[in-house]
């Protein structure tokens, strides 16, 4: 197999006698999915030898390995990326062709792996390719979900929730390794006793236990030996464990386990289904650490010397008392013992600042799934106070305790059993530091840092958008790919005129593609010569797409009022799912669908203005849509997005970030420079102060601008829809709720940022500059750069030595 890549003729004639072997039939006979799988069979097969020499590295050198428990890896396509990696794309390409296939119709039957929803899962993934890419030891943790969040569709300008069948034809990339199984127990009673010398002794009589199977990805390099692992956790059944009687029940319990990402949790059962999901990844994730580890070193002494375990947000944060469990009770440590290794080896990623999303598990429940957990929590509650009132803080201990109100707080457990927390920008980490987990850092000083996030160029620039790479290559040289700080070089030519019409040109073509994706997939003619104005991720009222929709709705309606006033051609993509319980979100997402119909048919105003709403947003539909885009919309409100990474993908492929001051916005704009974005609305200490002296009032904006009362009104009068009540939620959200995210706060600044961005886009040479700055500027944001000072400053992990 070693050899099938080496030259063209070499592959045709191993491609051709795989297919054909595989399914029995002559290579002419067999259908297109089965040479698709054949071929990913093949470049899997092929990295296994790097894979291999991979681990024996690692264990020869006895080097530190780094283990990532994310909830979510949003991968996207990687048959493309693989074979970039290997650097065999040209021969597979080309070999293809010779026998009447394109690459790209191949590329087609892969699908989008259903691992995630949305920016923490891709930022996992983008972490994966860099660890693999930059030589370090790094691999990921999750749960093998059968179905993805959900499919979904627009019918009748709403969403519609379908199946995401990811798996219908398997997924070509993982190996299945049933020796690896580890038994995941939950429910049931402890028998507890102290012997007479004070050890603790306990018998576990689980009600339900589940096998855990992994099913191993290698992640490849970029032109690298290094490959590592995602290993992928799925349910099966223990065929000893069922009660007689109950077989269907608890095939159901094993079934819904590993289902899909997080179900729906506004029920106790969801409740339940959401925290086995997270303790199942989990333990088993910690067993096949200790397994791996004490095959190579015979004791866990040296476990945090040898092993870091980065927890991504609160989901993994069972990690801490499962750690301590294993070491304690089938290991014998004593406690003090454990401890210092579980703090050795733990560190903790906080991804938000909203209370809402730090997660917390009501008390009765976690003791009753897991009981030897809640204990183990339990007593490191009790420590953990005992600490905390004698360092002379006991007036603070009740707002950084682990269990109150009923509840554990998973986040205070994170920072308390961890070596390290961070937040992933600049302006997050000093919000977690000034206010989230201010009394933390009282008592740790310096324990939270900050690690902002980056992207992986490889995926989002070199491989998803190849004109822009071909123009930087031509310019530059081909440096920036394996090192994508010399992007930097990039700013001797900004002004370069030549490289600026170079630069249109491959703006264009990715228009274009976008534009023909549109037309096919909805039907929807866009003027590729208009400005391509694009919001993309996650549907939260956070996030403010409805401070979007609404700018829309104005200029429509300002456009029909004074027929004088035009506007340079504009095109809004929106592309995002709801949570399918987040009724709110759902009506937003009806109101730009409704919105769109109305804009896109009107021919008094569709050659100025179109809106396109591009469902079911995936790694896939970012590949065509962020490198099109002219102007990127991150329009959080201020304080509220933790970093972001979609201001990095779009800044990265040219285009101007049109935002708050929030998240990792602010240092995009450190670094282009004020002049080269557009920056709006309130900062982060402007809203802390409204909200201190309680001084928002939402009526006032109302009552005192007619514009923003014309598009309020709208909502209501027959303007978009004949039913008065069509968008109840949306106008109560904002008139009845004070209007929590400050949509009408910031919408006249939004409004004259959108006039601006016309004004800047029609000097042609000046846009070009701009554009050119912010890629030059984006090498900052590669992920590579992120994880080497995760790894400098957090892990101290170095790159594996292939002797």
């Amino acid at each position: 197999m070693s050899n099938c890549f080496e030259s063209k003729e070499a592959f045709k004639e191993a491609f051709k006698a795989n297919v054909s072997n595989t399914y029995g039939r002559d290579f002419e006979d067999t259908y297109e999915e089965e040479r698709f799988l054949t071929l990913g069979h093949m470049v899997r097969d092929y990295a296994s030898e790097n894979w291999r020499a991979t681990k024996n590295a690692v264990k020869n050198s006895q080097s530190k390995q780094l283990f990532y428990f994310s909830m979510e890896f949003l991968m996207g396509r990687l048959l493309t990326s693989n074979l970039m990696n290997l650097g065999v794309y040209d021969v597979v390409k080309e070999g293809l062709s010779d026998l009447g296939i394109d690459i790209n119709d191949m590329e087609e039957f892969e699908s989008d792996a259903g691992l995630g929803n949305g920016g923490l899962g891709r930022l996992a993934a983008c972490f994966l390719d860099s660890l693999a890419s930059l030589n370090l030891p790094g691999h990921g943790n999750c749960i093998r979900y059968h179905y993805g969040l959900f499919k979904q569709k627009i019918v009748n300008n709403q969403q519609v929730e379908l199946p995401d069948c990811w798996m219908k034809s398997g997924n070509v990339w993982e190996i299945w390794k049933p020796q690896h199984s580890v038994r995941v127990r939950f429910g049931g009673t402890i028998d507890a006793y102290m012997d007479q010398y004070g050890k603790f002794h306990q018998t576990y009589r689980p009600s339900l236990v589940i096998k855990a199977v992994p099913y191993d990805e290698p992640i490849i390099g970029y032109h690298t030996k290094t490959t590592n692992t995602l290993r992928l956790w799925d349910a099966e059944v223990d065929e000893e464990t069922a009660q007689s009687g109950s077989l269907f029940n608890y095939l159901d319990d094993v079934t819904q386990l590993t289902a899909n990402v997080y179900p729906d949790d506004s029920t106790p059962k969801g409740k339940e289904l959401r925290l086995r999901q997270e303790y199942f990844f989990v333990c088993a994730g910690v067993d096949s650490i200790i397994r791996k580890h004490l095959r190579t070193y015979k004791t866990l002494d040296n476990l945090g010397e040898k092993v870091a375990i980065q927890l991504n947000d609160t989901h993994p944060v069972l990690v801490i008392p499962e750690l301590m469990r294993v070491l304690m009770d089938d290991y014998d440590y004593e406690w003090d013992d454990a401890w210092k290794i579980v703090k050795e080896t733990v560190a903790y990623t906080n991804h938000t600042v909203m209370a809402e999303a730090l997660e917390k598990w009501d008390q009765n429940l976690v003791r009753s799934l897991l009981p030897r957990i809640y204990m183990i929590i339990e007593e490191i509650e009790k420590r953990w106070k005992f600490f905390v009132d004698h360092k002379g803080l006991c007036g603070i201990f009740n707002q950084v305790s682990i269990l109150k109100d009923g509840q554990v707080h998973m986040a205070h457990l994170a920072i308390v059993g961890s070596h390290s927390v961070n937040g992933v920008a600049a302006l997050h980490s000093q919000i977690l530091k000034d206010d989230v987990f201010k009394y933390f850092e009282q008592i740790y000083p310096g324990l939270i840092n900050n690690k902002t996030n980056g992207i992986t160029h490889r995926r989002w620039l070199l491989y998803s958008n190849p004109q822009l790479t071909k123009l930087l290559e031509e310019t530059i040289g081909p440096e920036f790919k394996t090192n994508p700080a010399k992007l930097e070089d990039l700013m001797d030519y900004v002004d370069d005129t030549n490289v600026q019409e170079k630069f249109f040109a491959a703006k264009m073509e990715r228009k274009q593609i976008l534009a023909d994706y549109v037309k096919k997939e909805l039907g929807i003619e866009v003027d590729v010569n208009s400005i391509f104005d694009c919001q993309a991720k996650r549907l939260h009222a956070y996030k403010r797409q409805l401070l979007n929709i609404f700018g829309v709705m104005h200029t429509y309606m300002k456009l029909k009022k004074d027929p004088s006033y035009r506007i340079y051609p504009r095109t809004f993509f929106f592309s995002a799912k709801a949570a399918a319980s987040y009724s709110l979100a759902k009506e937003i997402i009806k109101l730009i669908n409704i919105v769109a119909n109305k804009v896109n048919n009107d021919p008094q105003t569709n050659k100025y203005l179109k809106v396109v709403f591009i469902p079911n947003y995936s790694v896939s539909v970012a590949e065509i849509l962020l490198n099109a885009a002219d102007v990127s919309e991150q329009i959080s409100t201020a304080g509220k997005e933790a970093s972001g990474t979609g201001n990095m993908k779009y800044m990265m492929n040219g285009a101007l970030t049109l935002g708050t001051l929030d998240g990792a916005n602010v240092e995009i704009v450190e670094r282009v420079g004020f002049e080269n974005a557009q920056i709006f609305g309130f900062r982060v200490e402007d809203i802390n102060h409204m909200k201190h002296e309680n001084s928002y009032n939402v009526w006032t904006y109302y009552n005192n601008n007619e514009e923003i009362r014309q598009v309020v009104d709208s909502l209501r009068n027959g303007v978009w829809s004949s039913n008065p009540d069509e968008f109840r939620l949306i106008y109560n959200d904002l008139m009845l709720r004070n209007d929590e995210f400050f949509v009408l706060g910031d919408f006249m600044s939004y409004i004259q940022a959108q006039a601006e961005i016309d004004q800047k886009y029609r000097n042609r040479s000046q846009w070009a500059r701009m554009m050119l700055i912010n890629i030059a500027k984006s090498g900052y944001f590669s992920s590579d750069r992120t994880i080497q000072q995760y790894a400098d400053e957090i892990w101290n992990l170095k790159p594996i030595s292939f002797k």
